[in-house]
């Protein structure tokens, strides 16, 4: 069986100005990532997308799904969830069709594990909403729409909701959704037959005023979720209760130097794929914050901090080997590969430095290899990047 040919990383970015950027993209750029060196070699671009910002692939079949993160798409209030079908061996994208969001500012998206929905976060209305995928990839009207209500202490970013993210548990029987606006992490029950959202019993977790809770990452156990806060900069680290869907809070740490006095705020978090490590992105510090996690108590340490050789760090990505950590400077407008070290968690530069305007978001997919034994592989992989047989 042949070593893997590298993997495909689809970037989102911005295309149209938003208060909080100067766009200068394109659309989605597609390029490959060489599995030895961490170089990326451009491959395709896909013109024409409305601020893909953050993007989602389906986890078995050539898909992928896009926000349209704006306030109005097509002369109406919202913005947009768009689909495209993808070439496996080329990463070509084409586009398939688009649904109105239910709310201004989309900027998350996922799909369900099952692969039969996509659900959505609106950050600049508060609300969620659930679309069907169709056999070919296409979205359906959507089967489900919450919006979400209150505020918080903060005077100008928590005067309202603000969706920020939403992710399914490892079991696909509930939905969390971080809500910045509100400082709270809400919590549904996931209908994934039907598609539809139910506010779980309790309805989530509320974290200290000012937070903002903004992304999520489960520890590949399951069993604890790591939440970073943009307002306050912190990480913090809850128990999980896959049964009731249910969060405890008992950890909350810095992402930041002691030292450090100037402005800052945190965007994105992820687990490595062996549970030993998390990472939180600072934009501000511009810098990526490194943790131990304890595999007995899911506690984190800190590790030290390292540049992300740019500005504004918005999100990143941990290839699925857990080798390498690509993240997107999206004011300095490049892609910056770091090298994983297995046993410390530490973050190496390798050289490479990719410019790509405006970048946001990166989504790995494997490369199919030509055979698989004696037969040809379909170049479907499953959402933890193993080849479906």
């Amino acid at each position: 069986m042949a070593a893997p040919t590298g993997f495909l990383v689809y970037v989102g970015t911005y295309t149209q100005p938003m208060p909080h950027v100067q766009a200068r993209a394109e659309g989605i750029y597609v390029y490959h990532l060489d599995p030895a060196t961490g170089a990326l070699t451009h491959r395709h671009t896909c013109p024409g997308v409305v601020n893909p910002s953050f993007l989602a692939l389906h986890p078995t079949r050539p898909f992928l799904y896009a926000v349209n993160e704006v306030t109005e798409l097509d002369g109406q209030p919202g913005g947009g969830v768009s689909a495209f079908a993808l070439d496996p061996a080329t990463g070509t994208l084409t586009f398939l069709n688009r649904q109105p969001s239910h709310g201004t500012a989309p900027c998350h998206l996922t799909t369900d594990h099952s692969g039969r929905f996509v659900l959505v976060a609106n950050y600049g209305s508060g609300s969620l909403a659930v679309f069907p995928i169709q056999d070919d990839g296409s979205l359906g009207p959507a089967t489900a729409v919450v919006q979400h209500q209150g505020a918080s202490v903060h005077p100008v970013r928590q005067q309202g909701p603000h969706a920020h993210a939403i992710i399914l548990d490892p079991a696909n029987r509930f939905a969390l959704a971080a809500d910045l606006g509100l400082d709270q992490v809400l919590v549904y029950r996931f209908d994934a037959d039907h598609g539809r959202l139910e506010p779980n019993d309790p309805p989530g977790l509320a974290f200290p005023p000012g937070a903002g809770p903004r992304h999520l990452a489960f520890h590949p156990t399951g069993q604890y979720l790591y939440v970073i806060n943009e307002l306050n900069s912190t990480l913090s680290v809850c128990h999980y209760d896959p049964e009731r869907g249910r969060l405890h809070l008992f950890q909350t740490v810095s992402t930041l130097p002691a030292d450090w006095s100037g402005r800052n705020s945190c965007a994105d978090v992820h687990v490595t794929p062996d549970g030993r490590f998390v990472y939180g992105s600072n934009r501000g510090h511009d810098s990526l914050a490194a943790f131990r996690i304890d595999p007995a108590t899911g506690q984190v340490s800190p590790l030290g901090h390292t540049s992300t050789q740019g500005r504004t760090p918005r999100n990143f990505g941990i290839d699925p080997t857990g080798t390498f950590l690509l993240v997107a400077n999206q004011d300095s407008g490049t892609v910056v590969t770091f090298r994983i070290e297995a046993e410390t968690g530490q973050l190496q530069p390798t050289g490479q430095v990719t410019p790509i305007p405006t970048p946001v978001c990166l989504k790995f997919r494997p490369l199919p290899r030509h055979r698989l034994g004696n037969r040809p592989w379909s170049g479907e992989v499953s959402s933890k990047g193993v080849e479906i047989r």
